[in-house]
C-alpha cells in the first residue's frame, strides 16, 4: 500500500460517506437574522433544525386533512368540536409563526437576498401565496361572515403547502431521468434505483401510508358503533386505497422490463407478476374487484377480512422477511424432521386421549379430530382449559405430552433464531469483504458510498457499527503491508514482480553497508556456502567487480 493509500485511509471521513447528520457548526457572533436563518431554514448547514422543520409542518398538514374529513361527520364532529376548535387555533397558529418567520428571514434566502427587494420577493413567489391562503380563511372569518362550507373549502388550500416538498423533489427527479423514457421514468419512481432520487423515497412513503390507512380501516370496520357513523367514509377511503394500489401495481407490471433479469415485453412482465411482492400487490386489490363484480352472484362479504392481504406490502422495504425465507429453505430439512416427528406425537397422543377419556367425557373426546385440538393446545403448552381430561390415565398422559412439547416446539424455535442470527452474521461478513475491496484502491466512489449505506440500512447497522467495521477492515489492510505477498502471487503480476525483485537488490546493497565485507567473504568461500556465479554476482551488487 503506498503512501497515498495510507493517507487516504488515515483522512477517511466515514461521516461524509455515511452522511452521519453533524451537529450543526454555527457562530453565536452572527447577527441575529443570519443565526436565525441558519438554524431554521439554512438547507446547506447539516445538522440543523431545517428538515426537522418540513417534516413536523408535513405532518401537521396532513393532520389538518383528516381534521376538515371528520368535521363532515357530525356523530364525531359535535361530541368533541371544541377539540376540532383548538386544533384549527393551534394550526393557524404554527402556520402564522412559519409564514412570518419566512417573511423576516427572506433577505437571508439565495432565493431572494439578489432581489432589490427580498421581503416582496418572497410575499409574490409560489410558496409565499400558498402559506399565505393557508391562513387567510381564519382571519377572513373574524372580519367576514363566510359560508362554513366555504371556509372548509379554502381550509383545504393548506394542502397545498405539501408543494414546498414536492416540487423540489420533482426537479430532481426530472433532472436525473433527462433524456430517458417514459417507461424509465416511472421505473425510477417505482423501483429503487440511482434516478429515483427523493422523488422514489416519497412515492414509497406514500404507498406506507396508504397501506397502513387502509388496514387501519378494516380493523374499525369490524367495530359496529364506529361503522355505523364512518360507513361512507371508509367506502370512499377503500375505493382510493384500491385506485392508488392498482395504479401501482400496474406501473411495476410495466416498467418492470427495465429491472435485471425481467427483459421481454412479455416473459418479463409474467415473470414479475408472479414474484411473490407482486402477487401481494395484486391480492391487495383482488378482493373488491371480485366484491363489484361478483356480488349478484355470490356473497362475497367475507373477503373483506382479506384486504389486511395489504399490510404484506410493506414487507417490499424491509429486508427481515426475505432473511427469514432464506433461513427457512436452508433449514428445512431439520425443520421438517421436527415437524414430522411433531405430527406424530400428535396423531399419537390424540388418538390415546380418545382411547382413555371417551367413556369419562364422550361430549368432550367425541372423535380423534376433537381429541388432535386437545393435544395441540397441551403440545404448545397453551392449555386453554376447554377441553382437559379427567382420568388418572388421562392426566398422567397430559403430563407427558406437556413436558415433551416444551422440547418439540423448542427445537424449530431455536434452530430460527440460531440460523437467522448466523445469516446476519454472513450478511455482516459479507460487507466486510465488499468494505475491504471497496477500500483496496484508496478511493470511495458515491456509487460504493451508496452501497455501504443501502447495506447498513438493510443490515440495522447503525453508524458507529459501521464505523467500528471499517476500523477492522482498515487494520486489515495494514497486517496485510505487514505480510507481503507469497512469490508465486507476486509472480503472476509482471510489474509487481519487477518492483518486488528492486526491493530485493536494494535490501542486499543494503546488506553489504551493513556487514563487514571480508568477514562475509570469508564465510561465503568457507565451505562453498555460495558458488562462484553466487560470489561474482554478490561482487557485481557492491560494485566491486
Amino acid at each position: 500500500m503506498d503512501t497515498k493509500h495510507d493517507n487516504f485511509l488515515k483522512d477517511l471521513n466515514l461521516n461524509t460517506i455515511l452522511k452521519q447528520e453533524e451537529e450543526a457548526i454555527i457562530s453565536h457572533d452572527l447577527p441575529l437574522r443570519k443565526w436565525l436563518y441558519s438554524w431554521l431554514l439554512d438547507p446547506h448547514i447539516p445538522g440543523n433544525f431545517q428538515k426537522d422543520l418540513d417534516k413536523w409542518v408535513g405532518i401537521l398538514i396532513v393532520a389538518n386533512l383528516f381534521s376538515l374529513m371528520f368535521e363532515h361527520v357530525p356523530a364525531v364532529f359535535e361530541p368533541y368540536k371544541h377539540w376540532f376548535e383548538f386544533f384549527d387555533i393551534f394550526s393557524v397558529a404554527v402556520f402564522t409563526v412559519e409564514y412570518v418567520l419566512r417573511l423576516y428571514l427572506a433577505p437571508e434566502d439565495e432565493e431572494f437576498k439578489t432581489r432589490k427587494n427580498a421581503r416582496w420577493g418572497f410575499i409574490s413567489s409560489p410558496f409565499a401565496i400558498i402559506d399565505f391562503l393557508a391562513v387567510a380563511p381564519f382571519y377572513l372569518k373574524a372580519f367576514i361572515p363566510i359560508d362554513l362550507r366555504v371556509l372548509r373549502f379554502l381550509r383545504l388550500l393548506r394542502i397545498l403547502k405539501l408543494f414546498r416538498v414536492l416540487i423540489p423533489a420533482l426537479a430532481e427527479f426530472k433532472a436525473l431521468n433527462k433524456d430517458r423514457t417514459f417507461r424509465q421514468k416511472i421505473h425510477a419512481l417505482v423501483f429503487p434505483s440511482e434516478y429515483g432520487g427523493t422523488m422514489q423515497n416519497i412515492f414509497d412513503v406514500f404507498i406506507a401510508v396508504w397501506v397502513l390507512l387502509s388496514v387501519l380501516a378494516v380493523v374499525l370496520e369490524s367495530v359496529k358503533s364506529i361503522h355505523y357513523v364512518l360507513h361512507l367514509q371508509f367506502v370512499i377511503l377503500d375505493a382510493v386505497a384500491v385506485a392508488i394500489f392498482t395504479v401501482e401495481y400496474w406501473m411495476r407490471i410495466y416498467s418492470c422490463v427495465e429491472e435485471p433479469g425481467f427483459k421481454g415485453a412479455f416473459m418479463g412482465r409474467f415473470k414479475q407478476a408472479k414474484s411473490p411482492s407482486t402477487m401481494i400487490d395484486f391480492l391487495a386489490v383482488l378482493p373488491f374487484y371480485l366484491e363489484v363484480f361478483l356480488h349478484h352472484l355470490l356473497d362475497l362479504r367475507f373477503l373483506r377480512v382479506f384486504r389486511l392481504a395489504r399490510l404484506l406490502k410493506l414487507t417490499r422495504g424491509n429486508d427481515s422477511t426475505a432473511i427469514l425465507f432464506k433461513v427457512v429453505a436452508r433449514e428445512w430439512p431439520v425443520l421438517s424432521a421436527a415437524a414430522f416427528i411433531m405430527v406424530l406425537l400428535v396423531i399419537l397422543m390424540a388418538s390415546l386421549g380418545y382411547l382413555f377419556e371417551y367413556e369419562a367425557q364422550p361430549e368432550k373426546f367425541e372423535n380423534i379430530p376433537t381429541s388432535i385440538y386437545w393435544a395441540v393446545i397441551t403440545l404448545a403448552s397453551v392449555g386453554y382449559g376447554d377441553i382437559s381430561p379427567v382420568t388418572p390415565i388421562g392426566r398422567a398422559l397430559t403430563i407427558v405430552l406437556s413436558l415433551m412439547g416444551i422440547g418439540i416446539f423448542a427445537i424449530p424455535a431455536a434452530l430460527l433464531a440460531s440460523s437467522f442470527s448466523d445469516e446476519l452474521v454472513k450478511e455482516r461478513d459479507a460487507l466486510k469483504a465488499n468494505i475491504f475491496h471497496v477500500l483496496k484502491d484508496g478511493h470511495i466512489s458515491e456509487t460504493e458510498a451508496a452501497y455501504i449505506r443501502s447495506e447498513a440500512d438493510r443490515l440495522h447497522l447503525t453508524n458507529e457499527e459501521i464505523i467500528a467495521l471499517v476500523d477492522v477492515v482498515i487494520k486489515e489492510h495494514e497486517l496485510e503491508e505487514r505480510n507481503p505477498l507469497p512469490i508465486h502471487k507476486i509472480a503472476e503480476n509482471p510489474p509487481l514482480a519487477v518492483e518486488h525483485f528492486k526491493v530485493l537488490l536494494g535490501q542486499i546493497r543494503q546488506l553489504g553497508v551493513h556487514t563487514d565485507v571480508s568477514k562475509f567473504d570469508d564465510a561465503a568461500r568457507q565451505g562453498e556456502r555460495l558458488s562462484a556465479s553466487e560470489f561474482e554476482l554478490w561482487k557485481k551488487i557492491q560494485g566491486r567487480a
